[in-house]
């Protein structure tokens, strides 16, 4: 059976007619419940209504209208559904109306009941907008309606009691909804067949509800505000003043007022338009036909209806609307009216609403799509890091083979290959110098058909770009080939272009007033013998190190190891590991003039991580090739992350990559390698995570790695699959909406060829938080697709998590891929966003977005995440609580065993406030994504609507905020007050005892920490050796992180739980259930 433009199946379109509707985004993790404000009627479930107009029912299509339930475990068949908007004879939600036309013309939706059973029924609007009604029925046909009166709200999602305690898993979320109507507040509970069918249904009966008392007339004041702006920019346009525009003129005209739709759409809408026939006039168009043609192209239906979700008149916003939307999707605090009315003036098309503080569709989409909505945390576009930690605590852009354009064999050796990787923020570039004619050093793949550069070419290139992307240190990673008198070329060279940054040397050229000639970029002060970490990067401002092999100081020549990459092999490194010979492989002469360039960077052959904890120097760093690295990362990555924290590493390619390609990043930094070099010329999955990656410090070149990688004491693996010590995982809600101006895949064909869309969101990180979804694929649709899907994923390690989102077609012969967004989990902000897509290559494509919610939600409790519509009730399980480890020494265990009961008692009180959350956010009829803020402000609505002098209002006891109601509440409203209550005194209960808590684990940890120095000699004391020993080091490390990261956890928790009662103070004030005042008083 073919699937129809709707969703529906050939058999189902011919019962409902020829209606189309599309989709909107939801409110996942937002207010999805609206309410109904008329309450001078009784509640009237499926009861006739006198003035209700009977019409004949329309004939079902012939199959069972019982539907039982899936086998559990059993997935629904994913369709593959055509967007409404796709195809050019569908006509596109643009406003009200058209929801409430697709309403009346009816839809088969399943009704959900208590006894587990599903029912296929035909639902519609009356044409008088007064109720809605169902058939077939077992009920007379007088009670199977509601009337829109009595309807008090509309729940998107499985946000009722019967969805969260039913066996509902198989049936979609983004598709179902719940009508809750009557002084009960009883819930008709319905699945529609696609997200499109559901989101139209929602958001016309949100409208009529916000309408109920003139629906009649809500039809004749959609818009008018936007077309008198409409009308008088064409007329504005019309410099003949002859009534029409020609086809250029109306294409201009559109481009102009929305610069996001494509010309070429433009011209292809206006060949379907049916234009004025009379000869004089053909071609050329009237105001009424711009206005039609404008509005069908330039409403988005996902940004309409969320508009109209919360706008109080479906047609514009107020500052009012404005500050809502604004704190309670998007994650704004503190937000004013002024700040809104200035949004307004920024982004509101029309005179008119500028003027009126009114917020129309054009200009909340150009807000949408404007910076301030992107997903991207501006906070991460300027550094934000502690920049004053030793080097080696950070992760640093290096990139391999920096002179290479292309392959590794015949590619073109480029200059502005280092200018590009410079600009790119690159702090690590690699010269591979060879003996060149006339006593000239240079820059080439040896042994290959590269072509050549000369040293001082890329030198002069360093000195003018190096610091363009940031100020922080250059790394200049020299293999070096040369000569002993090229050698003294290359260090020659380097000092006179960079200059020698000592403090004799610039006191002498002050002296001699040759500052000119002095410059003071070249950092060659060296080392204190008894340092015991590396410097940080502050300390080298708009400095260049020089990494390379040196001399022993009282040396005045001597030879050296060779440093070749090409002779690098995994095999040879194996060797090497079992010899453990220093000398072994080629042997080159060292100019003493190019050693003294070296300070904090001097290279070293690796041997094992023993000899490296009692022989290296913090100022010594070693190179390792792709395959050894990957293998201590996954044989040994406790020693290989502890080896990390004091010394500089740097990963490069194996030599069989002679194509360039790129070895996965992200396995060498869970390892916590600082210097993971690729190749900068070769674009592609690997190189968007490492631009993804460094563009979280304001693409700086230095990234601050996780603090699990960073502290002395402490346990972590990189091939972990289990959840970090003392770090609370996180959950991450995306919303894949709906996407516009997908380009087709490179190498695709014909001009009228179809682009079949779909999204896929990948994340990287450590093992147990990688993970990929794909969306569904939209048939046909590149230009304007909607997805309506969600998807949740756990973060156990945020810090160290990149979010990948690719755009790929799903019917394209060879690449397939369209476009892509790579982003840390960290700079990611929360509500709806639109991503600026790029290309393969890194650049921005222009009008190419990804239009996605985003929520981010704490893991409850230490268990599996919580599923949407699954009742935390249900959800409740015995505690597993995080203790201690046994290290094998009776003192040892004593003093942590102190620790057991202060880290349940932290772990219950953070379980305790989670679990009142999520029951006040289910009582209110919220999913768990949502915030306190929109709870509150379901609640003030919830009052205005029982009407009979039923109030509301916030009150402060002590620093608490408390919520008392007066007049006769309804069951509903009752429990969400408890709810409330409850939440406010289990956060109170925190707030209170946390300190103490904290204080009891703190001193636990301290307490341990003393046993640290001579720990290993008071394990061998007590009988531990080989594995043992090292088990007992290992659990000695677990037990210190674990105190650590509970106590920073408790302290978090505090501060949430702060964060709570501010929303709620905030969200009382903006709904009016309190005065401004009473936030400057109490927490």
């Amino acid at each position: 059976m073919e699937v129809g433009v709707n969703g529906h199946t050939d058999e189902q379109s011919s019962v409902n007619g020829e209606s189309s509707g599309t989709s909107s985004p939801g409110t996942p993790g937002g207010d999805e419940v609206f309410l109904n404000f008329d309450n001078n009627r009784n509640h009237a479930e499926e009861v006739g209504s006198s003035n209700g107009v009977n019409r004949p029912l329309r004939p079902m299509p012939r199959r069972s209208s019982l539907i039982k339930d899936r086998p559990v475990g059993l997935r629904p068949v994913r369709k593959k559904t055509v967007s409404f908007s796709s195809m050019p004879s569908e006509k596109t939600i643009a406003n009200i109306q058209d929801c409430l036309n697709y309403m009346q013309n009816g839809s088969e939706l399943m009704k959900v009941r208590q006894n587990g059973r599903h029912y296929q029924r035909m639902f519609s609007l009356d044409f008088d907008l007064m109720q809605i009604r169902w058939h077939p029925t077992s009920k007379k046909p007088h009670k199977a309606r509601i009337l829109i009166e009595d309807i008090k709200e509309i729940r998107s999602g499985k946000n009722s009691d019967l969805f969260r305690s039913s066996s509902s898993d198989i049936l979609p979320e983004e598709c179902s909804f719940s009508i809750v109507f009557g002084e009960r507040y009883e819930s008709l509970d319905l699945v529609a067949s696609t997200p499109d069918e559901a989101h139209i249904w929602v958001t016309g009966l949100a409208c009529l509800l916000s309408n109920n008392k003139d629906s009649g007339e809500i039809l004749d004041r959609q818009q008018a505000t936007r077309d008198k702006w409409l009308r008088e920019v064409f007329e504005a346009a019309d410099l003949r003043n002859s009534g029409h525009l020609d086809k250029m003129e109306v294409t201009d005209l559109i481009k102009s007022l929305s610069s996001h739709i494509n010309p070429s759409k433009i011209q292809q809408k206006l060949k379907e338009t049916g234009l004025d026939k009379r000869e004089e006039k053909r071609g050329r168009l009237t105001s009424e036909d711009f206005v039609r043609i404008f509005k069908e192209m330039a409403t988005r239906p996902e940004i309409y209806f969320l508009l109209a979700r919360y706008s109080s008149n479906s047609e514009y916003m107020t500052t009012d609307d404005l500050l809502l939307f604004l704190e309670a999707e998007q994650g704004l605090t503190r937000v004013t009216k002024d700040e809104c009315l200035d949004i307004i003036k920024r982004f509101e098309p029309s005179k008119e609403g500028r003027k009126r503080g009114q917020l129309g569709i054009d200009g909340f989409t150009a807000y949408l799509l404007s910076k301030e909505c992107d997903l991207f945390d501006p906070e991460h576009q300027k550094v934000c890091q502690d920049m004053t930690q030793p080097l080696s605590h950070y992760f640093i852009a290096s990139s391999h083979n920096t002179y290479l354009l292309e392959d590794q064999l015949r590619g073109p050796s480029s200059v502005d290959a280092y200018i590009r990787s410079l600009k790119k923020g690159c702090k690590c570039l690699e010269l591979d110098c060879w003996d060149g004619p006339n006593d000239d050093p240079l820059i080439y793949h040896g042994h290959t058909l590269t072509t050549k550069i000369t040293f001082k070419s890329v030198i002069e290139a360093i000195n003018e770009y190096a610091f363009v992307a940031s100020s922080y240190p250059v790394i200049l990673s020299i293999e070096n080939h040369c000569s002993l008198k090229q050698q003294q070329a290359m260090a020659q060279h380097m000092q006179t272009i960079l200059g020698i940054f000592t403090y004799y040397l610039l006191m002498v050229a002050i002296i001699k007033s040759i500052l000119y000639f002095v410059g003071d970029k070249l950092y060659i002060e060296q080392p204190d013998e008894n340092a015991d970490c590396l410097p940080s990067p502050t300390h080298f401002i708009n400095k260049i190190l020089v990494k390379n092999k040196k001399l022993p100081s009282d040396t005045s020549e001597g030879y050296v190891s060779e440093e070749d990459e090409g002779s690098e092999s995994s095999a040879e490194n194996k060797k090497k590991l079992n010899n453990k010979k220093e000398g072994s492989g080629k042997k080159l002469k060292l100019a003493k003039e190019l050693s003294d360039l070296v300070s904090w960077c001097k290279s070293v052959r690796f041997v094992d991580f023993h000899t490296s904890a009692e022989k290296q120097n913090p100022w010594e760093m070693c190179s390792f090739n792709e395959s050894l690295s990957v293998k201590l990362a996954n044989n040994n990555s406790e020693e290989f992350i502890n080896y990390n924290k004091l010394f500089l590493s740097r990963i490069y390619p194996n030599g069989t990559r002679v194509d360039s390609s790129n070895y996965n990043p992200q396995d060498l930094w869970n390892s916590g390698c600082q210097m993971v070099a690729l190749n900068y010329q070769t674009s592609g999955q690997m190189m968007d995570l490492y631009t993804g990656r460094f563009n979280q410090n304001g693409n700086c070149g230095y990234v601050l790695k996780p603090s699990i990688m960073r502290d002395e004491i402490s346990y972590f693996s990189a091939t972990t699959r289990d959840a970090i010590p003392g770090i609370s995982p996180q959950i991450l809600h995306v919303k894949i909406i709906s996407g516009h101006q997908f380009p087709k895949p490179k190498g695709s064909g014909a001009k009228g060829d179809y682009t079949d869309p779909y999204v896929a969101i990948e994340v990287f990180g450590i093992p147990s938080d990688c993970a990929e979804e794909r969306t569904k694929t939209v048939q046909h649709n590149g230009y304007n697709p909607l997805f309506d899907e969600w998807f949740e994923f756990q973060i156990n390690l945020p810090d160290l998590a990149l979010v990948r989102f690719c755009v790929l077609d799903d019917d394209f012969i060879g690449d397939a891929f369209i476009a892509q967004y790579t982003i840390p989990f960290e700079c990611m902000q929360t509500g709806y966003r639109h991503i600026h897509l790029k290309s393969n290559t890194g650049d921005t494509i222009p009008n190419c977005t990804l239009f996605i919610h985003v929520a981010i939600t704490n893991k409850r409790g230490g268990g599996k995440s919580h599923k949407r519509g699954q009742s935390v009730k249900k959800a409740k399980r015995a505690k597993d609580y995080t203790s201690m480890k046994s290290i094998g020494v009776k003192n040892i265990d004593e003093t942590f065993r102190v620790a057991i009961q202060p880290l349940r008692d932290a772990a219950d009180l953070r379980d305790n406030v989670q679990t009142e959350l999520v029951l006040f956010k289910e009582n209110c009829g919220l999913a768990a994504i949502s915030n306190v803020k929109q709870c509150i402000r379901l609640l003030s609505n919830r009052i205005t609507s029982c009407g009979n002098g039923v109030t509301l209002t916030l009150t402060s006891r002590g620093d608490f905020p408390y919520l008392e109601a007066q007049g006769i509440i309804p069951e509903v409203l009752k429990k969400a007050l408890i709810s409330f209550d409850n939440l406010v005194g289990e956060c109170k209960i925190l707030i209170q005892t946390a300190d103490s808590v904290h204080e009891r684990i703190i001193h636990s940890q301290q307490a341990g920490l003393e046993w640290h120095e001579d720990l290993s000699n008071h394990c061998q004391t007590s009988g531990l050796k080989g594995r043992k020993l090292n088990k007992a080091m290992e659990n000695f490390a677990w037990n210190i992180r674990v105190l650590k990261g509970q106590a920073d956890l408790l302290l978090q928790a505090k501060n949430e739980c702060l964060e709570y009662l501010r929303q709620v103070k905030e969200a009382a004030v903006s709904t009016g259930l309190a005065k401004p005042e009473i936030i400057t008083n109490g927490t």
